[in-house]
């Protein structure tokens, strides 16, 4: 793509340009310019966590129908066969920075017995404890780590870009977020 063209594409539409970006220049991960005339500095991530949501779903969907899902990385963590860099942990829950952060602050909450919370959707009436809790542990990072303000997400099935099921909440945070996320 030619650099004169990106600023304009930008100035006519932000959302032109985030399609022609995506159409004709598949191998390019991060696409980042700052336009001078409208002080807008553009990030466009084309990663493959569409793709990964998608081998994620479709790894679930084949699992073997108890509702558990398959094995996830975040088992590993929570046995200890994988470190990770711990913010909090108490007896329900562990917080750990991720390790493809979005966002210079970038941590993953998560409960520490899954309890078929593979996605925010399977929730059951029985686990609202558990999701106050993390949503607690998750503000109390936030505030902690960002004191100008966060961002709480949480990615629910393949359309919601979910790629470990297993319930998390992301706390994003460190710089101004922009709107809207998707």
């Amino acid at each position: 793509m030619s650099c004169k063209l990106i600023p304009l594409l930008f100035a006519a539409s932000p959302r032109l340009f985030t399609s022609y970006a995506a159409a004709f220049t598949p191998s390019v991960s991060t696409l980042s310019f700052h336009y001078a005339p409208f002080h807008t500095t553009t990030r466009i991530n084309m990663s493959d966590e569409v793709a990964a949501a998608k081998e994620a779903a479709q790894a679930y969907k084949s699992s073997d129908g108890d509702g558990a899902g398959p094995a996830t990385v975040f088992d590993k963590i929570l046995s200890g066969e994988w470190s990770s860099n711990k913010v909090h942990e108490d007896d329900l829950a562990l917080a750990f920075r991720d390790i493809s952060p979005q966002a210079p602050v970038h941590v993953i909450v998560i409960p520490k017995h899954r309890d078929g919370l593979t996605k925010l959707s399977n929730a059951r009436e029985d686990q609202k404890d558990i999701l106050g809790h993390l949503m607690y542990v998750a503000q109390m990072v936030g505030k902690k780590e960002c004191p100008e303000g966060f961002r709480i997400v949480i990615n629910d099935g393949e359309h919601g870009a979910q790629s470990v099921y297993h319930l998390h909440i992301h706390v994003l945070g460190g710089r101004q977020m922009g709107w809207p996320p998707g």
